[in-house]
């Protein structure tokens, strides 16, 4: 069952009004000439790392130590984002550094 122009339209407003919501309400309910709550400081610098734990638990969740890779390209791969960042303090370099090689030895040696 397709949906209707009008049916549609409202959908996509209700995407931009939600969009709009999640980004601008930050700003509303702690203007920057104001100290945010401690709470709110105190998801600020727990967070990070915890969004990091959370991915690292998610991409490492279904490695078999007993497949043919043994986990191999996953270990290597996350080596590789702990080095990057212990050497540059760059999230994203890190992430990405990581990821590439990971893609790298899955498609070049372990493929």
């Amino acid at each position: 069952m397709e949906m209707t122009v009008l049916e549609r339209c409202l959908t996509i407003g209700m995407v931009v009004l939600g969009t709009m919501i999640t980004r601008f309400l930050p700003f509303v309910l702690f203007p920057a000439n104001r100290l945010a709550p401690a709470f709110v400081q105190y998801l600020g610098k727990v967070l990070p790392s915890a969004a990091l734990g959370l991915l690292v638990i998610y991409s490492m969740k279904d490695v078999s130590l007993l497949s043919s890779h043994h986990g191999v390209p996953e270990l290597l791969s996350v080596l590789t984002v702990v080095l990057l960042h212990i050497w540059c303090r760059n999230m994203l370099l890190s992430i990405a550094g990581g990821t590439m090689l990971y893609m790298m030895l899955l498609q070049l040696v372990f493929g």
